[in-house]
C-alpha cells in the first residue's frame, strides 16, 4: 500500500490500532494479530520514520511466537 498521500496523524493512528488489537489479543489468551499484522505494522513504521514521527510512538511489543 502507497502510504504517500495520508496524513502523518491517519499513519500513527494505523500504527496505533494495531498496537491496541495486539494488547487486546494478549489480554484475551486468543491471538487474532498474526504475521499479516504484523507485516503491516512493519510497513507502517518504516514510513513513520520515513517522515521523521518516530519520537510520536513506540515499538509494538509483540507476543512471543508472533
Amino acid at each position: 500500500m502507497s502510504f504517500e498521500n495520508l496524513s502523518d496523524q491517519y499513519i500513527l493512528q494505523m500504527y496505533e490500532s494495531i498496537r491496541t488489537q495486539v494488547r487486546a489479543d494478549a489480554r484475551s489468551g486468543f491471538r487474532l494479530m498474526g504475521a499479516p499484522a504484523k507485516v503491516r505494522a512493519e510497513e507502517l513504521r518504516q514510513e513513520i520514520e520515513r517522515r521523521g514521527l518516530q519520537l510520536q510512538c513506540s515499538p509494538i511489543e509483540w507476543p512471543e511466537g508472533t
